[in-house]
């Protein structure tokens, strides 16, 4: 009689053996080859959208818009540069235009310079976008401006200054340049929205609502333009290594970077916020979150904002482990988050008003 242990042996040897015959080997061998075909026709057809495509990048002068603004360039697209700072603007352009680092044929970027903050010069910046190339595939809302504090010391003033800037901006610019992409029956709308536009962390209120928004506007936009051929890309980011944090506007509407030992400059548009109509309060010494300070390279982010949008997907969450947990914990165990949400409010800053 054959043994437990013998007949297991047996029975591995058989599986061995299968594995190893000529009949597997070139049947996974050859999966691996169409996997890998399959790759590179992806890869060559991220390329083939992105190359010559006619892309606008909002707050395209620092941080995040400004590494999407060599990426997209390296990749051959057309870019119109948008910020509030025309000189910025004109540097940035120049910078790109001299840059050798790419292989595939380049063009000449255009600016147009505006204030998202500012309803009324929407509709004239979208025609002005328009004349740059005639029209618009790929429009990549990335403007934005932080905001940190407690709800119960912030003004519904600085709640719509945020809104106006992070919502209401792209929204309107998305609106007035939508027409020509349905004409053409072709274009893509990218939100640069963030992890918080899923869920509410402490001293953050401003900014989590006006992306929470945002995510429902652009979801909503999706579903509604499908039948048109347009795409329509939401991404969401975690904490990345720029100087959001540094700009971002507090509770009393100054910026953030200010410290105990600030100083009162005198009111020039260049040093306000957009919206501000008084001095503010600038800081002697920056100051950056230590999450922001950590967080990732805008150069990587760029890169997986390049492949997401080359991809055509249609919601991306680009943040680490633990903010990633975070957004199904409060779909699945909703109480468990708020108590941590509650947690690291006190840990941040001890209640002043209860």
């Amino acid at each position: 009689m054959v043994s437990a242990a013998t007949r297991k042996s047996l029975l591995q040897a058989r599986v061995m053996d299968f594995l190893t015959s000529t009949a597997i080997l070139p049947l996974l061998f050859g999966c691996v080859g169409v996997f890998s075909l399959l790759k590179l026709l992806q890869w060559l057809r991220m390329k083939a959208y992105i190359r010559d495509a006619v892309v606008v990048i909002t707050g395209a002068t620092s941080g995040l818009g400004r590494e999407c603004a060599r990426v997209f360039y390296a990749a051959g697209a057309k870019l119109v540069l948008c910020g509030r700072n025309a000189k910025a603007l004109e540097e940035l352009t120049e910078e790109l235009a001299a840059s050798q680092a790419t292989k595939v044929q380049t063009h000449r970027p255009c600016s147009v310079t505006f204030d998202l903050s500012d309803p009324g010069c929407i509709v004239g910046a979208a025609t002005e976008i328009l004349r740059c190339f005639g029209h618009v595939d790929v429009l990549i809302n990335n403007a934005g401006v932080g905001y940190r504090g407690a709800i119960v010391d912030t003004s519904t003033d600085v709640d719509r200054r945020v809104m106006e800037i992070n919502y209401f901006g792209p929204v309107a610019l998305t609106k007035a340049l939508l027409p020509s992409m349905v004409r053409r029956r072709q274009g893509h709308v990218v939100a640069i929205s963030s992890i918080q536009g899923r869920i509410g962390i402490p001293f953050r209120s401003a900014y989590a609502a006006s992306k929470h928004a945002t995510q429902a506007f652009f979801d909503c936009l999706r579903a509604e333009l499908e039948q048109c051929d347009i795409e329509v890309t939401v991404i969401s980011p975690g904490y990345i290594h720029t100087n959001l944090s540094l700009n971002a506007v507090t509770a009393s509407g100054s910026r953030y970077g200010a410290s105990n030992q600030s100083f009162l400059l005198a009111a020039h548009p260049r040093h306000l916020c957009p919206g501000e109509r008084g001095p503010v309060f600038l800081s002697l010494h920056s100051v950056t979150d230590k999450t922001t300070a950590e967080g990732r390279s805008p150069v990587e982010v760029a890169q997986d904002v390049l492949a997401a949008v080359g991809k055509r997907k249609k919601d991306v969450v680009l943040a680490g482990l633990a903010p990633s947990l975070a957004v199904y914990l409060r779909a699945l165990a909703p109480s468990l988050f708020f108590r941590l949400m509650a947690a690291r409010a006190r840990k941040e800053q001890k209640p002043k008003h209860c």
